[in-house]
């Protein structure tokens, strides 16, 4: 399973190198319809490699780490090339390889375009190499490969979105660049100082230590750097100021792996990094990462408001991009709660988030390519879009994400939130147990706004007169390719909302071993 692992992450690394090569043809048609085919295969076989790689997985030991490899790659300073994978790490990773497929599908069909950008092979490439350190990311066990796959993703995104974005494009790119590496900076200096007073960088040495060699204060100061710089990709609140922006202006694509990938980054770290390598500064650090995860569920959710309102002017990515900060929360919530309940229910909230906000991505990118805008009033006109007379399978589709996205039982968004609350609810031995209510008080309320706005979405843009003048009177219905793209979300928000012990059964065996010194 070790070859299967290494070859998940250097499929798609050959894929990038082969759209360097001049074996697309002289035709820049066809070279550019053989490089999106490319992208698809590629990713087709990384999902194929995924699910294999899940099926041959030992389910009786989601503790443990399989699939590893573990081989010296810069002595001079103790790095090595150390792989794997456990019950945290595998949905992350077939998470990444679906919805790096699903994109590809997508793209085949409707390739973002704008003033300049160059050709598909640029576009092929670049998405190739995102894959591989999203990839990658999860599969690291080493301190500095984890920050060298970390940063791999950065170059890619910011020219999907400063080439093949719309609006505001490249400001957002630079603010997004900016940010993520500034924080990656932070997080570097954490390493630094926790590899040098350990003496390794090996990650499942360090957990397996549990904090012992290194001091009160070194791991202080170590979690709080580690934890600002994966806080920035997270995004907390208030580090988040990068994301709407970037949301607004990015591909639909680049939208969907940003919000169903690139958030994920920064939260894995902070289970397998902060977690069980500065297990004591983590516990000094908890409150105050629960009092920002509790701030940001409610402050993203009033925001969606301001931009559902009639009036607003608000456009519908960031609307949904304002969402992902509040959802996020609750996966920050859980992990700063210490306790293997809230952090399994942040492990299950970060899946169904990218399943769930995935979906919508694809949908609002769709009424976008129609409409050839994002404006919530636009879009609504004066008595709403109308879309379940107009559209009414991408209105369904709408509805079904809105519903999952606000928690609804049954579906995937539900149980994560509520493991989350229930953790705060009763927090690890030695926090503030009346802070922590405190929060999930304020997380109550941030379901109940979550509620309110996107009901208000589901209304102005699903309901509403079909007959009513519309910037297009005549609005096309699902095509094939977004059905192709969409469906296996859909499949997968019903499933994992009906049967949570299928992710909470690899987690939990993981999330406990890693809270006790793993």
């Amino acid at each position: 399973m070790n070859a299967v692992l290494i070859a998940l992450l250097v499929l798609p690394l050959l894929g990038a190198a082969l759209t360097l090569a001049p074996v697309f043809g002289p035709d820049p048609a066809a070279a550019d319809r053989r490089a999106l085919r490319l992208g698809t295969v590629v990713t087709g076989a990384g999902l194929v490699l995924a699910v294999a790689l899940a099926a041959g997985f030992d389910h009786d030991e989601p503790a443990r780490m399989q699939a590893t490899t573990d081989v010296s790659w810069i002595p001079a300073v103790g790095v090595r090339l150390h792989l794997g994978v456990d019950g945290v790490s595998l949905p992350l990773l077939v998470l990444t390889s679906l919805l790096t497929f699903l994109c590809a599908v997508y793209s085949e069909r409707r390739l973002p375009s704008g003033e300049g950008v160059p050709s598909a092979r640029s576009f092929t490439g670049l998405f190739l190499l995102l894959d591989v350190g999203m990839l990658a990311t999860f599969a690291v066990l080493d301190l500095l490969l984890f920050f060298l796959a970390f940063e791999i993703v950065l170059i890619p995104m910011y020219f999907l979105i400063a080439r093949w974005g719309s609006g505001a494009k490249v400001p957002a790119a630079n603010r997004f660049i900016l940010y993520t590496l500034l924080g990656s900076a932070v997080m570097l200096l954490g390493f630094l100082l926790v590899g040098s007073k350990a003496g390794t960088f090996d990650m499942q040495a360090l957990a397996a230590a549990h904090g012992s060699g290194l001091s009160h204060s070194t791991q202080v100061i170590a979690a709080l750097a580690i934890m600002v710089g994966l806080a920035v990709k997270a995004p907390a609140w208030p580090l988040h100021s990068w994301l709407p922006d970037a949301h607004t202006a990015a591909p639909t694509v680049g939208s969907v792996l940003l919000a169903g990938v690139l958030l994920k980054m920064g939260t894995y770290g902070l289970v397998r990094v902060l977690l069980p390598v500065v297990p004591d500064g983590t516990a000094t650090l908890a409150p105050y990462l629960g009092a920002f995860a509790a701030v940001g569920i409610v402050y993203g959710s009033l925001a969606c408001l301001a931009l559902a309102r009639p009036g607003a002017k608000g456009d519908l990515k960031r609307l949904i991009a304002y969402s992902s900060v509040g959802h996020m929360g609750f996966v920050l919530l859980g992990i700063a709660s210490l306790t293997p309940v809230g952090v399994n229910g942040a492990l299950f909230a970060n899946i169904a988030h990218g399943l769930i906000t995935g979906l919508l991505f694809f949908l609002v990118g769709a009424l976008k390519d129609r409409y050839g805008t994002a404006d919530l009033d636009t879009l609504s006109g004066t008595t709403g879009a109308a879309l379940y007379g107009r559209a009414p399978r991408i209105g369904a589709l709408l509805a079904f994400a809105a519903v999952a996205s606000l928690g609804l039982p049954g579906l995937a968004g539900f149980w994560g939130e509520l493991l989350a609350m229930f953790g705060a609810f009763d927090p690890a031995e030695g926090l503030s147990r009346p802070a922590f209510v405190t929060y999930m008080v304020l997380a109550g309320l941030g379901t109940l706004l979550t509620a309110a706005y996107l009901l208000i979405v589901v209304k102005r843009v699903c309901m509403g007169d079909p007959k009513q003048p519309a910037a297009v009177a005549e609005l096309a219905d699902l095509r094939p390719y977004e059905a192709v793209s969409w469906t296996p979300l859909v499949a997968l928000t019903l499933l994992a909302g009906l049967w949570p012990a299928l992710l909470l059964g690899l987690s939990d065996p993981a999330v406990k071993h890693l809270l006790g010194g793993g």
